[in-house]
This record gives C-alpha cells, sequence and structure tokens, in this order.
C-alpha cells in the first residue's frame, strides 16, 4: 500500500481553515491498532468543534475532525491482546472511560485527541471495540456517539421499559435512535419535530404519535392529553433554554428528563416550582462508557436495528456534509473513504 494518506486537518478554528492534505500513514506503537478507516459520522460537534470548538472540551488547533468511525485493522502492536488484523472495529467516543463514572482524565476523539476523517487512524486498544455483526461500515459508524447518547439515557440509566411513554425532540441522530430503542422495548414514543414531512417518517420507524411544535406551542400539554394526564416517563431534552420548562411540565411526577443537547442555547431555563412538585429526575448525558458501547452493540445485533442515514458524502466533500449538518438531517450523515 501507499505509505501516504488523505486527512482533513483544521489548521485554526474556522470552517475556511480545513485543509485536505496528504501526509504519511501513522505506525502503531506497542499498545495500539492502526486502523484503515472505511467510514466516519458526523455529529453536530463536530461542525462546532470546527468553527471555534465549542463542542468540546479542551479543543485546540491543530486537529482531525470527527469521532465516529468503523473500520479494519490492518496492524497491531506487540502488547496488543484485545484484536487481531483483519477485525472490524469501532472507535469510542471517550477514549479511556471503560466503565463506571465518567474519569475526569478521559479525553475524546475528534478532539483533542486523533479524529477520524483520515484514510487510518491509530488507536490505543483500549480506545476501540468489535463492530456489530449486523451493519456495514456505513451504518455502523453512526454508533459511538449519537447511538450511545440515547441508549445510555433511555436503558443504561433510564432502565426503559415496555408500556412506558419517551418524548423524543427532533429528528437527528440521538432523537432517531432513542426513537427506535425506545420502539424496541415496547414504549409508546412521541416525537416532537416542526416538520410534517419528517414526522411522518418518524412514525414509519415506530412513533405512535407525532406532534409538530410549531403548530402545537404548548406541546407539553398535548404530551399530557395522549397519556391521559398521566406525562411522559421519560423526555430526551435536545433544545435547551425554555424549552426545558416544557419538558419538565410534560413529565409524570418522579419522571426523567436527560438533557442531551442545546440546539436552542447554551443555558437552560426553568423555574423552581414544577422542580419541587414534578420531583423529576435530571440527568445530563454526555454519551457514554465503553461497556455501555458494547452492550448497545450486542443489542443491536439482536435486534437486527438499522440507524437511519441520512446522506453518505465521499471524504472529499465534507464542506457539503457541513452544510447538510447545518440543515438538520433526518438521521444521521456519513463520509465514506473508498
Amino acid at each position: 500500500m501507499s505509505n501516504t494518506m488523505r486527512q482533513w486537518r483544521l489548521p485554526q478554528f474556522g470552517r475556511r481553515h480545513l485543509q485536505l492534505e496528504q501526509v504519511a500513514i501513522p505506525t502503531p506503537a506497542d499498545d495500539e491498532i492502526l486502523v484503515k478507516v472505511a467510514a466516519a459520522a458526523l455529529n453536530y460537534r463536530d461542525k462546532l468543534n470546527i468553527e471555534d470548538g465549542s463542542g468540546g472540551l479542551q479543543i485546540t488547533p491543530p486537529l482531525v475532525p470527527a469521532s465516529d468511525l468503523s473500520g479494519a485493522v490492518v496492524a497491531t502492536g506487540k502488547r496488543v491482546t484485545r484484536f487481531r488484523t483483519g477485525d472490524r472495529v469501532l472507535g469510542t467516543f471517550w477514549a479511556d472511560w471503560i466503565d463506571g463514572p465518567w474519569p475526569a482524565h478521559a479525553l475524546t476523539l475528534g478532539g483533542p485527541l486523533t479524529g477520524a476523517l483520515a484514510d487510518y487512524v491509530v488507536l490505543k486498544q483500549e480506545w476501540a471495540v468489535h463492530a456489530p455483526a449486523t451493519l456495514d461500515d456505513i451504518h455502523a459508524s453512526t454508533l459511538p456517539c449519537a447511538a450511545l447518547s440515547a441508549w445510555f439515557a433511555l436503558v443504561e440509566q433510564g432502565h426503559l421499559h415496555a408500556g412506558q411513554t419517551v418524548v423524543i425532540q427532533g429528528t437527528g441522530g440521538v432523537s432517531l435512535f432513542g426513537l427506535q430503542f425506545a420502539a424496541a422495548h415496547g414504549a409508546h414514543v412521541i416525537v416532537l419535530s416542526g416538520d410534517d414531512d419528517k414526522l411522518a417518517r418518524a412514525k414509519e420507524l415506530g412513533a405512535t404519535h407525532a406532534v409538530n411544535r410549531r403548530k402545537t406551542p404548548r406541546w407539553d400539554v398535548a404530551v399530557r392529553d395522549l397519556t391521559a394526564g398521566r406525562g411522559a416517563d421519560h423526555v430526551l431534552e435536545m433544545v435547551g433554554g425554555d424549552n426545558l420548562l416544557l419538558s419538565l411540565q410534560a413529565l409524570k411526577q418522579a419522571g426523567r428528563l436527560s438533557v442531551i443537547g442545546t440546539l436552542g442555547e447554551a443555558e437552560i431555563h426553568s423555574p423552581s416550582v414544577p422542580l419541587f412538585l414534578g420531583r423529576p429526575t435530571i440527568q445530563g448525558i454526555g454519551v457514554g462508557h465503553r461497556r455501555g458501547l458494547e452492550d448497545m452493540i450486542r443489542a443491536v445485533d439482536h435486534l437486527g436495528l438499522k440507524p437511519v442515514v441520512d446522506k453518505v458524502y465521499a471524504l472529499e466533500e465534507l464542506p457539503d456534509a457541513l452544510d447538510h449538518l447545518e440543515r438538520g438531517p433526518f438521521g444521521k450523515l456519513v463520509m465514506r473513504m473508498d
């Protein structure tokens, strides 16, 4: 094979500074694997990191963007025991978060650590997991961040079960994974969106009800009407700002609110009385650990769950993919390397 590879590099913040360059293929150290990347999924944080670094902690250029990759191991260091050459793998979002509470030293792929937008990536063996057997590389690449965020909120931390009601906000990657996981667990799913076409597609994926939040600004009232006044067991909060109050008012007594996104604004607002009266559990979700990813992959294989991919772009089409990310895809956007 050639000694060089393609790689998107960001020498300083701002999309205009992105550079697709030819660099030497890295060599794995004793505890590392060299992965030939087949596909890399984009997340909204990647757009923020490229623009100004606001999508993560300790992000400073230069960096190779994007955290989520699927590929095959083509070389291993002499101390590697988790993988062999030829194994299909995914990278983990958080390096060194294996299980239990989040360790303060853990860092993320795609900034400040190595990113996925390259033909080859070197990872420590602890930073990777075996890919699902039932998914091709395009679909498998979407799992490490968006899917695990939804899984962690609803299953790992939320203990979701049949008969519960889940409110999903929007139709991006995390939201549609939340819809698919909730439906697979036998929950009733209420999807909110300002786009009737996207709501119709969400119902095809298994949503029980669809509410247009533009036509129904008090969607919390609609949720209570749809649940005979009981309220939702889980709400995935994807907007932030004043929307948090609506989410709290849509919950049942002692329901669970997972704060995952802040697409509206970075701060969240709520008066204290709904907290006193509703007794909710409010949890922040920052993706999840490696053990959770491995649990989720087993579930994906068992269920035959297929991630929703809106569009696949060639590696050199990154500017077009970022434009699409800005518009708001239905599901995930994926960069293919071949």
